[in-house]
């Protein structure tokens, strides 16, 4: 009797720490699952700031340029629309459509600069235009590193055996970010 019940002690503690394992790699593993869909919210919220960021320049870029073309109202108003637009985006998706206008209304307001030399010279606009160009590469530099965080995460939710556990807890396939049709070009800024 002491020979079977050791015997089922033996079995009973290998179940155990077989049950004890599982259960730990479960945990690590969602934890893991949590970690990437977290870096890829941090991901598209550097995106939104990047795109705020551009927004935000854009008032100042419009002042000192209504001092020398007044009477390019037209302009001024798809820029503040297209600003405006960009502010009530919720998604992605609305993000980008906002930011395509946006940089179509800039690419029509340096069409317009094209035509004041002195403009072209003034230091507050050379100054914004370097800043406008800097923020365009920080738009892109968000973008990529979006798009490696949403790799990531969607490598691991569907690799064995972590998928497993995406499955149980509902982690989905996140969206690659993928720019509309014209909006990879970036404002010519450079005069």
């Amino acid at each position: 009797m002491k020979k079977s019940t050791g015997i089922l002690l033996g079995v009973l503690g290998g179940l155990l720490v077989l049950v004890i394992a599982v259960v730990g790699w479960g945990v690590a593993t969602y934890n893991g699952l949590v970690n990437e869909e977290q870096k890829v919210q941090t991901q598209a919220s550097n995106i939104e700031t990047q795109l705020q960021r551009r927004s935000d320049l854009i008032p100042n870029l419009v002042n000192t340029v209504k001092g020398y073309a007044s009477h390019e109202e037209e302009i001024f108003t798809a820029l503040a629309d297209a600003r405006a637009k960009l502010s009530g985006a919720t998604s992605l998706e609305e993000m980008d459509q906002a930011n395509s206008e946006l940089t179509s209304a800039l690419n029509r307001l340096m069409v317009i600069v094209e035509n004041y030399p002195d403009l072209k010279a003034n230091e507050n606009f050379i100054g914004l235009q370097d800043e406008l160009a800097g923020t365009e590469n920080r738009i892109a530099q968000a973008r990529r590193d979006y798009n490696d965080a949403v790799q990531a995460y969607n490598v691991k939710i569907r690799r064995f055996p972590s998928n497993l556990i995406a499955g149980m807890f509902g982690f989905e396939k996140a969206e690659l970010f993928e720019s509309s049709e014209g909006a990879s070009s970036v404002p010519d800024v450079n005069f």
